[in-house]
């Protein structure tokens, strides 16, 4: 099968790739998102995609933006870390690129890839959790992406998991990434550091302050062995769990992969939140239970899931 190009556009990065049929990238380019800008970040994946395939004999392109995108797979419906607003992307690119466009949202891309030559190769039914910020989702049924009736489906980090609990910058409470992502992990340790600074003094020891602890540094922190760091992920852990048994509830899926940065903390993450997974789990004791991994193919899966889409739209 011919390449095709992926681009993977996120806050603070665009990526793009020239993927061959079994998921490898063969070719690179990265540029800064201005992602205030509509028109400049327009221009700077015009400039990515141009400069690839004057490399390489491509058959399609495909966009992944962290956004709503519409069913039409063309227009990015609202994006929280960039400008677009009901932007026509593909259209806006199409006079531009001179191949065929299709727009994705990126964590179904990833799931895509992931279902496609990562962790979830050829199951039934794949549901992707990416523990970045906050939390995305894709999920993957019978090998086709599902969308929801309007392009917006799987928004996993909005469930309400703790009635009447913390605020979400979404407005609602309680939502399950309120307990379980970057944000919370880095929220817990900060915490504990003013709590406790004494149990958290390697962290704070890190940062150089408690305001100044993040998500990345807790997770390489327990992956040192340090006991507060270890501590405040397999609380996470436990909640991702929990979250992953109400899915399990409504979805059944064969497996979920565990994708985002935060996935890093490995099985510090992962041991406790099967844990909490199977002792939550509606009708435990009386079906199966679905295989949690983590996600293989790491901070590519969303342009290598952009490009096979791309590819197979033509």
């Amino acid at each position: 099968m011919p390449l095709a190009i992926g681009v993977d556009i996120g806050g603070t990065k665009v990526s793009g790739g020239v993927v061959d049929d079994a998921g490898r990238v063969i070719d690179r380019e990265r540029r800064a998102t201005p992602g205030t800008d509509v028109r400049a970040t327009e221009d700077v994946i015009v400039e990515v995609v141009s400069s690839l395939a004057a490399r390489h004999d491509v058959c399609a392109a495909g966009i992944g933006a962290a956004g709503w995108i519409s069913n039409d797979r063309a227009t990015v419906l609202f994006s929280p870390h960039l400008a677009w607003r009901n932007e026509p992307l593909r259209e806006a690119l199409a006079g531009r690129i001179e191949l065929p466009l299709i727009v994705e949202n990126d964590a179904n891309a990833s799931a895509y890839a992931e279902y496609r030559f990562g962790a979830a190769r050829d199951e039934p039914a794949v549901v992707c959790v990416t523990l970045g910020t906050g939390i995305g989702g894709g999920l993957v049924l019978g090998g086709a992406v599902y969308r929801g009736a309007y392009g917006l489906a799987c928004e996993y980090g909005h469930m309400t998991l703790v009635p009447d609990g913390r605020l979400c910058a979404c407005g609602n409470r309680g939502c399950w990434e309120m307990y379980a992502s970057g944000r919370a992990l880095a929220r817990d340790a900060r915490e504990l550091a003013a709590e406790s600074p004494v149990a958290a003094a390697r962290l704070i020891e890190l940062a150089g302050s408690a305001e100044e602890i993040t998500g990345p540094l807790v997770t390489a922190a327990a992956a040192a062995g340090d006991p507060a760091a270890s501590s405040i992920c397999t609380d996470m852990g436990r909640w991702l769990g929990r979250g992953l048994a109400s899915l399990a509830a409504a979805l059944d899926p064969s497996v979920f992969v565990i994708g985002g940065g935060v996935s890093a903390a490995g099985e510090l993450l992962l041991r406790p939140a099967r844990e909490e997974f199977e002792h939550t789990l509606t009708g435990r004791g009386f079906r199966p239970f679905a295989r949690v991994a983590l996600a293989a193919l790491g901070p590519d899966a969303g342009l290598v899931g952009a490009a096979e889409l791309a590819r197979r739209a033509v």
